[in-house]
């Protein structure tokens, strides 16, 4: 029985190039920063654009794909969860960092490799459909 749920999804954009590294054990690791945008208008009327930005870790054959086919600017759509390390730093104190680990992914753009590849070994993941404001796509 399932206690909780850990669910990410993101759609947006790199902010720089995938950094693929090997852990001591040679198990391939990618790191990267992605951006979501959003927008909306203030009390005031004025469009107000907001990015936010995710920091994503992918391990193993996912990191390779990241490695080879992501560059900075390429559109993703990602699935992961939330992950919270804890480390000490050079002078002993107590760090932590909140990042995304990636479990699904696919390419949205044609630089990354035809734009329907998925990281998962299944079929490719659509990312989702916009939420509409029709009274059919209400579940009641």
């Amino acid at each position: 029985m399932a206690y909780g749920l850990n669910k990410v999804m993101l759609i947006g954009h790199l902010g720089s190039d995938p950094e693929l590294r090997y852990t001591e054990g040679n198990v391939p690791v990618a790191t990267f920063n992605v951006a979501t945008n959003e927008s909306y208008k203030d009390q005031n009327g004025n469009l107000v654009d907001r990015t936010e930005w995710h920091r994503c870790v992918a391990w193993r054959k996912l990191a390779e794909l990241f490695g080879e086919y992501l560059k900075k600017g390429s559109k993703v759509y990602l699935e992961g969860k939330l992950q919270t390390r804890q480390w000490d730093d050079k002078d002993g104190n107590k760090r932590y960092t909140t990042e995304i680990v990636i479990s699904d992914f696919t390419f949205l753009d044609s630089k990354g490799g035809g734009g329907q590849q998925n990281g998962g070994g299944g079929t490719p993941v659509p990312p989702p459909e916009p939420a509409g404001d029709k009274e059919d796509d209400l579940p009641f």
